[in-house]
């Protein structure tokens, strides 16, 4: 019986299709990319090469399959853009922390270098000038930086007590170059490594201790108190002031007999300071002219023939006079008034009025005078200069304080563009970063900071030489990243090489859209 098709058929066959479209279309799909995000990659890890095969995208991912634990200062890189791609060789290589003097400023550093000489290549390779950097060892005997090798490639010039002398074979740690020259090291001795040319020099500076004591002058002050038996402006010395004495002593440190710093120990007062005392007068009072021309007019009203003519001249004299106050004009009319009705008592008093008028311009001051009012505020003036002698105390305790915040946790703190572009040139040698990616590095860091360590934008609040946005991402790097430029250049560095794989494509990054 043949078959009948209805539309319930139709829909049921129609489904099958598009299912089998699908299943089909999910099978390409997955063998399309089993064939292209499979990638064979080799892993170098401190010179331990393993050739993979993995489904990763980034490095990260490779290294997080791997197991490979990654430290914040390790060296990561690779021969793409920051992506895996196929035949990719991802190198890892440990930090370690070693020691550098950067024009005279001396500091961590992390670095992966193989020797010394390598570390000091580091900086040469950009054009940092061989004299300008320093590597300390703090410790020959530390199998951490004590243990690096100081020339893989040649001979070494050692230089110690005066004499010169040559190691032939520079691929051993300090400490076994030292010995097989016989040189035995104080315990504060310094061992450092400089280039000079062609020649690698092993240094050795001998560091001794000596006391110094020396007598400091201690300056007497001068209290001031009021006399009032002295005349106005008088003085009069009433204790003579003395010098004090103090010592103090201090300990010198010499390298290679040269005193380089100095820290005091000791400080014993042998002589106190005697204050001197000098007594002053009063301040002289002056008497307003208007306050003198009202007496001589009361004088007149008393003996003039007609006292109300005499009070009214008087008046007009104290209205004459442009520098008179206003307050005084109303205590001359007031007692015009009443002097010209009752001048019987006026005449009587004709003498007793000129007495006291002499008194009044010296005892009744004390109702219009501020004189005696202002030398008292004038005589604690010496005794402030005796509450503000604690400020050489106030000094010492906030001098601690200003070193201590950027020093804590600091190895580069707030140092200069040519300093900060120093250390840069070294660390990002590590990368590889050389020739026309130290150039593109610099314009980059030029564009965005002027290589300041202070550098914020007040509008996105992105800070220091990377412009880290937002800065306190430089935290992983170092606590002190507001004042310590080596973490935030080791966090820019890093940042580069994840997110571009290298300056010269960060820049062009910069250049098309204007920022990193």
């Amino acid at each position: 019986m043949p078959k009948r098709w209805s539309p319930r058929r139709t829909v049921t066959l129609r489904r099958i299709r598009v299912m089998t479209c699908a299943v089909a279309l999910v099978l390409a799909s997955c063998l399309t990319f089993a064939f292209t995000a499979r990638k064979s990659v080799a892993l170098d890890v401190n010179g331990d090469t393993r050739y993979l095969t993995t489904y990763a995208t980034t490095v990260s991912g490779l290294l997080r399959e791997q197991g490979v634990d990654v430290k914040t200062h390790d060296l990561v890189k690779n021969t793409g853009d920051g992506t895996l791609v196929d035949n990719d060789v991802v190198t890892v290589k440990s930090a370690y922390q070693t020691t550098i003097t950067i024009d005279g400023q001396q500091m961590p550093f992390w670095t992966v270098a193989d020797s010394a000489e390598q570390l000091l290549d580091f900086f040469e390779q950009n054009e940092v000038a061989a004299s300008r950097i320093t590597v300390d060892i703090k410790n020959v005997y530390n199998q951490l930086t004590g243990g690096m090798v100081i020339n893989a490639d040649g001979p070494v010039t050692v230089i110690a007590d005066g004499k010169t002398s040559i190691a032939p074979n520079g691929k051993l740690p300090a400490a076994s170059i030292l010995d097989s020259k016989g040189i035995t090291l104080g315990k504060d001795d310094r061992v450092s490594v400089q280039k000079d040319g062609g020649k690698t020099i092993l240094r050795v500076q001998r560091v001794t201790y000596g006391d110094k004591t020396e007598t400091v002058v201690i300056p007497y002050t001068t209290r001031t108190v009021l006399d009032g038996t002295l005349d106005p402006g008088a003085r009069r010395v009433d204790m003579a002031g003395e010098n004090g004495e103090k010592k103090i002593t201090y300990r010198v440190t010499y390298v290679d007999g040269v005193p380089v710093d100095t820290t005091q120990t000791k400080e014993v007062v042998t002589k106190t300071a005697l204050d001197e005392v000098v007594a002053v007068g009063p301040e002289k009072v002056e008497v307003p002219d208007d306050d003198a021309g009202n007496g001589d007019a009361d004088a007149d009203e008393g003996t003039g023939e007609n006292g109300g003519d005499t009070a009214g001249d008087a008046a007009d004299t104290t209205g004459q006079q442009p520098g008179s106050e206003p307050t005084q004009q109303p205590s001359a009319q007031p007692s015009a008034e009443p002097t010209q009705q009752p001048q019987p008592t006026q005449q009587p008093s004709a003498e007793p009025t000129q007495q006291p008028t002499q008194t009044p311009t010296q005892q009744p001051q004390p109702t219009q005078k501020p004189q005696p009012t202002q030398q008292p505020t004038q005589q604690p003036q010496p005794k402030p200069t005796q509450t503000q002698k604690p400020k050489p105390t106030q000094k010492p305790t906030q001098q601690p304080t200003q070193p201590s915040t950027p020093a804590e946790d600091c190895r580069l703190c707030r140092p200069s563009a040519s300093a900060a572009q120093a250390y840069a040139a070294g660390a990002a040698a590590q990368y590889g970063w050389t020739g026309q990616n130290w150039t593109d590095l610099v314009k980059l860091w030029n564009r965005e900071s002027g290589w300041r360590w202070n550098a914020e934008n007040p509008y996105s609040g992105a800070y220091g030489i990377p412009q880290s946005l937002p800065g306190n991402k430089m935290a992983a790097f170092g606590t002190n990243w507001r004042n310590d430029a080596a973490v935030q250049i080791d966090w820019g560095l890093s940042y580069i090489a994840g997110r571009y794989g290298s300056p010269m494509k960060a820049w062009e990054h910069s250049e098309r859209v204007g920022w990193y």
